[in-house]
């Protein structure tokens, strides 16, 4: 059993480390196509790719349906676009460390609404370590605070719209197989963009696809960060829990951090390293039962021996 939970958490870090790198790909896209293109053209993509390798169509009820619906909501159109308009809004660092709270709101949303998530003690201190942990690695110790309440809060709606997909996904995913749950969510997200781009004043440039690394990007951002991870993260939530699996997002500013050491070559600092080292102690504190009572007890074995 053990070994098999290994596998699912392998997989949750797996797709972490993909996603702390797609911003690579997606700032190297932004010179030829806005944010929303991007997400268009990455979900089609993923979409086009899973309904080859699995064409087989369920009958869903009503109910059922509906929640694919807002799964396509949540975990795509929604979330992407009030992350890439928070970007737009204020500093990329508070985007970043405001994303970072996603797995303390899974945690909550989870307590209220599921019975077999609930918050222990050690989900709390991993919580209070870990995200120290982001503080010190995006801020990198130089903290601006430049808020515009509108951005934040669109950062903040990111992640519980994020959390309110790995909860419903929870519920939802146990029916059906991650390609066909992971195909239906990118179905209603594309559906849902399409307004947004007409909106938009959307149209079409073939001439932007002639350059091959446009292809390259653009085929990175669909099979694997999407089709692939999203497949694979699916999975973790299935057999580990959403709480457990939304835990390793904390890992995604130190992903990006070493990303950018080796891409951009920006220098990691101290402030950065420590960061890391309390991400990884939240993280694992937040995943693992402790005796958080070893202290008492060993204080009062000894005052009882005196």
């Amino acid at each position: 059993m053990k070994e098999n939970k290994l596998i699912y958490h392998m997989m949750a870090l797996f797709t972490i480390c993909i996603w702390g790198t797609t911003f690579v790909s997606t700032k190297i896209l932004l010179e030829l196509f806005s944010p929303l293109e991007i997400m268009f053209y990455r979900f089609i993509i993923t979409y086009m790719t899973l309904i080859i390798i699995y064409p087989k169509i369920h009958k869903t009820s009503f109910k059922e349906e509906g929640a694919f619906v807002l799964l396509g909501v949540f975990g795509g159109s929604l979330y992407f676009i009030a992350e890439s308009t928070a970007l737009k809004l204020t500093l990329a660092s508070h985007v970043g460390f405001l994303l970072a709270a996603a797995p303390i709101l899974t945690a909550l949303i989870a307590h209220v609404f599921t019975k077999d998530e609930k918050i222990s003690k050690n989900t709390w201190i991993g919580f209070g370590i870990a995200i120290v942990g982001v503080f010190l690695v995006i801020f990198n110790g130089t903290f601006v605070l430049k808020l515009t309440a509108f951005g934040e809060l669109l950062a903040v709606g990111a992640g519980l719209s994020w959390a309110f997909y790995t909860i419903l996904l929870k519920k939802l995913g146990a029916k059906y197989t991650p390609i066909y749950t992971t195909r239906k969510v990118f179905f209603y997200a594309i559906l849902t963009m399409i307004p947004m781009l007409a909106a938009n004043g959307y149209k079409f440039h073939p001439a932007k696809f002639r350059y091959a690394y446009v292809i390259m990007h653009l085929l990175f951002l669909g099979l694997i960060a999407s089709a692939l991870c999203f497949i694979l993260w699916n999975m973790a939530v299935k057999h580990l829990g959403a709480v457990k699996t939304n835990n390793y997002i904390y890992f995604n500013p130190v992903i990006t951090m070493i990303a950018s050491s080796l891409v951009l070559k920006e220098r990691i600092t101290l402030y950065s390293g420590a960061g890391s080292a309390l991400i990884m102690l939240g993280v694992y504190l937040a995943q693992n039962k402790m005796n958080l009572n070893f202290w008492k007890k060993k204080t009062a074995n000894g005052l009882h021996s005196s």
